[in-house]
């Protein structure tokens, strides 16, 4: 074989070679990248939603300032702010079940529009809602959410966007002496999203105490 051909075959070779890494490596390993980002980001969130529900089903107030910012410390890489350039959303839920005796101390009736349904009675929420601005269990309106995120009782068994829809499918409750404490969380990843393809990846997570 003369040393032209040689030369040829080895020039053919690294094409080769380049076209495989570039086609077949350089996505691989972004993707990987990206996707080891990404469950890092998401085991955080999954982490701190737990805490943090944990925590508020034991009394602690996330509507007082000092416990908000005891909750951004607690997860500074993901940046609680309500505004942009905050990066996550966290949203803390009382549920309980309209019963007579609800229906009672909100109306003074025995009966009412909520009765027999689940109900949101307290809403707070931290963070920035353009991250993922409704919550999968209801979405009180804004108008009947009060001082410290606690909703009435002549509201949340009269009014219709207390309703938690379906709640009674995922917790059972049967008396309004029984609550039920959900925290939900969304993180936006757009800051770990390096690579297109992949698409925009939001990390979430939900907790019921």
């Amino acid at each position: 074989m003369s040393i032209q051909s040689r030369s040829r075959e080895r020039g053919s070779a690294l094409v080769e070679f380049l076209l495989c890494f570039a086609l077949f490596w350089v996505p691989l390993f972004f993707g990987s990248l990206v996707i080891g980002l990404n469950l890092i980001r998401e085991i955080q969130v999954t982490q701190i939603c737990r805490d943090a529900g944990h925590m508020y089903s034991f009394g602690t107030d996330f509507s007082l300032a000092g416990n908000q910012t005891l909750l951004a410390e607690l997860a500074p890489n993901l940046n609680l702010s309500s505004t942009n350039p905050g990066n996550a959303y966290i949203v803390f839920s009382t549920v309980t079940f309209v019963d007579a005796s609800a229906c009672l101390s909100g109306t003074g009736k025995s009966t009412c529009p909520n009765l027999n349904k689940a109900v949101i009675t307290r809403r707070i929420v931290i963070g920035n809602s353009a991250v993922h601005a409704l919550s999968n269990i209801g979405n009180p309106a804004s108008t009947i959410i009060g001082s410290g995120g606690v909703i009435k009782p002549s509201d949340y068994t009269t009014d219709a966007t207390a309703v938690a829809p379906a709640f009674l499918n995922l917790i059972s409750l049967s008396s309004s002496s029984q609550n039920s404490y959900v925290t939900e969380m969304w993180a936006s990843s757009s800051d770990l999203n390096i690579w297109g393809p992949l698409g925009n990846v939001q990390p979430s997570a939900r907790f019921f105490f």
